[in-house]
């Protein structure tokens, strides 16, 4: 469940008052990059734990044929 804007208000002045205005732009970017490439990383992972059952699975074909 997502906050909304009345809980939002409070976090972002806080934010505002310890980082600064300036800051938070750059903060967001980097967390967006991390949270990108995380999803990348987990991508990958998944499809890497499909690579060995697709080739069982083309194993098994062949040795059926």
């Amino acid at each position: 469940m997502l906050p909304s804007w009345q809980e939002m208000v409070p976090v972002l002045i806080i934010l505002i008052i310890i980082f600064g205005a300036r800051k938070l732009p750059e903060i967001g970017a980097g967390l967006g990059k991390g949270i990108k490439e995380f999803k990348k990383s987990m991508k990958e992972a998944d499809e890497e734990e499909k690579k060995p059952i697709e080739t069982e699975a083309k194993e098994e074909t062949k040795k059926e044929d």
